[in-house]
């Protein structure tokens, strides 16, 4: 299907008017026509109307649209709000149809945000299109998809990060809502993790890209917590044992890239399907068919077993159904549940190949170094790197890349070539930038990770990645003329991913802290004790700097405990104060937003000191704690101060000693008379300023100001006197060496003697 149709097909009624117009943007290419002349007119019109038009009127949309969903979501919060309960204990007679209302406007809410990043993926997909239409084009001296992919991954409107804090809000809803309907719902799923079956064992699985920058240093971290995974004699098959094994996986999907579709618009049992092996194929390694099943809550399940090279082919015609196989197991005893099972398996793999038209269209080759504790798999720990898309289809039947009646290339696995593949058309070849970083932690009733985990996926070192999928990214960097449909970290992948380590910091402990509210707004709307161990910021984290003031808002809030007792009521109204100002600065995308009453944030305890009233018996201190009790000032401090002052004081009788020795020796010559004057008034002043400033920053050091210390006047008042003190004796003494050299020249000792001479003969 032509992306115009598959457009138009895509649009959301009440939303008409507000897609791009790709129809205008492709008739300005002039695509159909045959004429070479473009000119820089027609550049700057098409640039003008793909950018500044049809992308300005896309992000304006979305980010209105978005906005008034944000506002409907804090709405429906607020009335959620007025049904929390007070005091740790559930209101009664609260009439369940109250909470059914908010469900449903809940639900209006998710169908319109899911609405929303359909448009924002359709119009990202298509302003992709467009550029690669118009560089393939009119792109002899105009390459503008570089320059569009820049302006695309600065726009929000088609990041998954830019959607999360919105879901994560509308989760937790969902999640206080039905708890009180009595309903066994999901929450919506999170769009950083993605929980993975193996084994009949649950993990949570995090995805990241590592930078080639970082990877030495993200692969030591691991190093000192995980030893390397040895792989078996078999799996190791074909690298001789040594070093990190490099695996090929072989993806299906058919001609009209229906398993694509589904994984990138996240349809409910999206699968994917492929072939596996490890090292060079002609070695004889183990071959493992795998299908991998996501539901609608996020979590996936593999199906796989393994066979033989020779029967691949046979299987995916339908012809072979590992007959072998299944007597062999039950020679060797293995109970009719587990043959059940494997034939199942095998049926259903094989049924769902016939039936969608499969056949091998992609080849992910790469390097891939495993981490884990030998008979511990509580944390799993992959990185693959030298990551290479090859395209393995047959559908152009005149330039086929693989034989179709063989399931593989026999020019890749009968020469056994490596990366970077170098005989390979560079057409059929896409090589992933960056290194991919898979974290799976085995869930448990806690749910909690180790601290070295949560501290890796929180550092610099790794740009977060939850959805990406190699079959994906490869089908969309090789077929992009063959999908209508692109997934959104396409453009950051021309971006440079690492972070400021700062700032990557600041980011994290931000959200820590909007997790731990979380957990404590759940736990006090459902009446449910709240978790003992509460979010405390590291000691160089922005939320945890201004100790001063914490101890002040610590005080308060031990006297209002201890007043607790004794008025009960005024500490109701206290909590409702609280609730009020935290309403005004409650964090978004947190339940604190839609609850702040709740708010345990260090920012907004600060801010409601503004409204809250204190108990009884308790006054606002006029004095902060810096202030109070005796002064403390370590010696280096005193000692600096005192060492400046000795060396202004060591330039003032420098400079005195040689304005002296100026004036002694100047009696009877008026230049070194005022040169020595000059010195002598400059080092005065250094004296002076000496003792002005030693006194200034004693000042600042007892009242512990928080000023600055650096004064740049005195210094460059002495540098300039003495410069132009130099000059000007420069200026004197060579006038006075030109004057000597006139008055002793021979020609006027020749006329005074002539003139005299001439008036002696003359008398």
């Amino acid at each position: 299907m032509r992306f115009g149709k598959k457009l138009r097909n895509s649009v959301y009624p009440p939303w008409k008017g507000e897609y791009m117009d790709y129809a205008k943007l492709k008739g300005m290419l002039r695509e159909d026509e045959d004429d070479p002349t473009w000119t820089e007119d027609d550049e700057n019109k098409f640039c003008d109307e793909a950018l500044n038009v049809q992308l300005e009127k896309v992000a304006a949309f979305q980010a209105s649209t978005f906005q008034a969903l944000e506002e409907r979501a804090t709405k429906t919060g607020e009335k959620l709000k007025d049904l929390a309960p007070e005091d740790g204990s559930r209101k009664g007679d609260i009439p369940m149809g109250r909470f059914k209302e908010i469900e449903d406007e809940l639900d209006s809410i998710t169908n319109e945000v899911k609405e929303l990043k359909k448009y924002s993926n359709i119009n990202y997909t298509g302003f992709l299109k467009i550029v690669k239409k118009h560089d393939r084009k009119r792109g002899n001296h105009y390459k503008i998809r570089p320059m569009v992919q820049l302006r695309l991954s600065k726009r929000p409107f088609n990041s998954e990060q830019s959607y999360a804090p919105l879901l994560n809000k509308l989760s937790m809803m969902y999640y206080v809502v039905r708890q009180q309907l009595d309903e066994s719902l999901e929450q919506i799923a999170s769009s950083d993790t993605q929980s993975q079956t193996q084994n009949g064992e649950r993990y949570v699985a995090y995805k990241f890209w590592v930078h080639l920058d970082n990877l030495l240093e993200v692969r030591t971290f691991i190093l000192r917590r995980l030893p390397v995974l040895v792989y078996s004699e078999q799996s190791s098959k074909g690298v001789d044992g040594q070093g990190d094994p490099t695996l090929t996986s072989l993806y299906f999907d058919n001609p009209e890239f229906s398993l694509y579709n589904q994984k990138v618009e996240r349809q409910i049992d999206a699968s994917s399907i492929r072939i596996r092996w490890a090292g060079q194929l002609n070695a004889g390694p183990e071959v493992v068919i795998e299908q991998k099943i996501i539901d609608e809550h996020g979590r996936s399940e593999e199906r796989k077993f393994p066979i033989k090279e020779k029967y691949i082919q046979d299987f995916i015609n339908g012809e072979y159904k590992m007959e072998n196989t299944i007597r062999k197991m039950e020679r060797q005893g293995y109970s009719p549940e587990k043959v059940d099972d494997f034939k199942h398996t095998v049926d259903s793999l094989q049924k769902f190949i016939l039936d969608n038209d499969l056949q091998p269209i992609l080849r992910a080759n790469y390097t891939r170094t495993a981490f884990q504790k030998p008979q511990d798999d509580k944390v799993r720990i992959s990185i693959d790197t030298h990551l290479a898309f090859v395209r393995e289809d047959s559908i152009d039947p005149d330039r086929p890349c693989r034989a179709p009646n063989n399931w593989h290339r026999m020019d890749i696995d009968n020469s056994s070539m490596e990366y970077p593949f170098p005989n390979i058309n560079q057409g059929e070849l896409s090589k992933f930038p960056y290194a991919v970083l898979e974290i799976k932690v085995k869930e448990d009733g806690a749910r909690k990770h180790p601290q070295w985990v949560e501290d890796l996926m929180s550092s610099h070192l790794v740009h977060k990645a939850p959805r990406f999928s190699k079959f994906v990214h490869g089908v969309a960097s090789l077929f992009e003329d063959n999908v209508n449909n692109l997934p959104f970290w396409l453009s950051e992948v021309e971006t440079d991913i690492r972070q400021d380590p700062h700032t990557a910091f600041e980011a994290e402990e931000e959200r820590k802290a909007r997790k731990a509210e979380d957990e404590q707004v759940v736990g006090s709307f459902l009446g449910t004790p709240r978790p003992s161990a509460s979010f405390k910021p590291a000691v160089s984290s922005p939320l945890g700097k201004s100790y001063m003031r914490d101890r002040m808002e610590a005080e308060e809030s031990a006297g209002r405990r201890a007043d607790f007792g004794k008025s009960k009521s005024q500490t109701a109204s206290n909590a409702d104060n609280a609730e009020e100002s935290s309403a005004r600065t409650g964090g978004y995308g947190t339940l604190s937003s839609v609850f702040p009453s709740f708010s345990l944030s260090r920012y907004a305890q600060v801010r409601r000191e503004k409204y809250v009233s204190l108990p009884p018996g308790v006054t606002k201190p006029t004095q902060l704690i810096k202030d109070s009790g005796p002064l403390k000032v370590e010696p280096k401090v005193w000692l600096a101060n005192e060492r400046t002052y000795l060396k202004w004081q060591h330039i003032c009788f420098l400079l005195g000693s040689f304005a002296i020795v100026l004036s002694n020796t100047g009696s009877h010559d008026s230049l070194r008379l005022a040169m020595g004057i000059t010195y002598l008034v400059v080092s005065v002043f250094a004296a002076g300023w000496g003792y002005y400033m030693h006194r200034t920053r004693r000042d600042m050091i007892v009242a512990r100001s928080g000023k600055d210390f650096d004064n740049m006047i005195g210094p460059m008042v002495v540098s300039f006197a003495l410069i132009v003190a130099l000059i000007l004796n420069f200026v004197f003494k060579w006038r006075e060496a030109i004057d000597r050299t006139r008055a002793d020249s021979p020609s006027n000792s020749t006329s005074a003697f002539g003139y005299e001479s001439m008036k002696t003969e003359l008398l």
